[in-house]
């Protein structure tokens, strides 16, 4: 299988902030996981005095980039907040858009998530999303379903208080015996069951909160806050916030720093 997206050889060039950025990180100390809360759409409209959606169509690049520099940097799973159960309150103009979007997307790079043997997984409340989106999610998930070497996870119609509920009545549902109720057992029933949690979180804007936004997995996460509104987040800074992670000591409540598992 041909990979486009095999290396950073010729994507990332000589003499740039982002070459001497790549020269910092340590590839045998990657995150396993990273994943992004994409905020700013609105704000970078703004700025430019353009409608909200003109915001979310600018977004759509940057998605692309984040993936692509993901895949070639070695990540193997990358989650992206692309709609919240809180988007639904937006005007009705902005959330079609934000819909239609995300079907143009699907059909314009299922082939490159095909050909770069990478893989879709959806996870939030699907009935709440629109049919012909909804179609299009699960034709590419099945497209994708065997490529192994990058989950891109789309956070969709998702609420982490929800999914920690959703969570709880599937317990409840399948009589699970309250001695046998733990940590392992209660994350088989979240969303992201088969996940590893995220070693590294970004925000983009500035904004210094979660927004229901995987509070079971992020327990033990590494936060990045960026002021970069997301339309104009690129590789440069997916690159810092790399660096930044490698330079913390990951202690998990502990003293002693303890060395990331190998979940690859």
């Amino acid at each position: 299988m041909f990979f486009m997206f095999d290396t950073l050889d010729g994507y990332i060039q000589p003499g740039t902030v982002e070459a001497e950025l790549v020269q910092q990180i340590d590839f045998s100390r990657l995150p396993v996981h990273v994943a992004i809360i994409m905020d700013g759409n609105g704000r970078w409209a703004r700025q430019r005095n353009l409608p909200r959606t003109e915001g979310h169509k600018a977004g759509s690049d940057s998605v692309k980039e984040a993936v692509e520099t993901a895949a070639r940097l070695g990540i193997k799973y990358l989650t992206l907040y692309a709609f919240s159960r809180e988007n639904w309150k937006r005007p009705q103009d902005e959330v079609n858009t934000l819909w239609s979007l995300l079907k143009k997307y699907l059909a314009e790079e299922s082939q490159v998530l095909l050909e770069n043997d990478l893989k879709l997984k959806v996870i939030g409340e699907r009935s709440g999303i629109p049919y012909l989106v909804r179609r299009e999610l699960a034709r590419v998930e099945r497209l994708t379903r065997n490529n192994k070497r990058m989950t891109v996870v789309l956070a969709l119609n998702y609420g982490g208080r929800q999914e920690i509920l959703r969570a709880i009545k599937k317990m409840i549902r399948r009589k699970s015996r309250i001695h046998e109720v733990d940590e392992n057992l209660f994350s088989r029933y979240l969303d992201t069951a088969g996940l590893p949690d995220p070693d590294l979180l970004i925000r983009t804007s500035g904004e210094m909160r979660l927004s229901n936004f995987l509070i079971w997995q992020c327990a033990y996460t590494e936060l990045w806050v960026t002021p970069v509104l997301w339309p104009d987040f690129r590789r440069k800074d997916l690159l810092r916030a790399v660096v930044d992670y490698q330079k913390r000591e990951r202690r998990f409540g502990g003293i002693e720093s303890v060395a990331k598992p190998d979940r690859s």
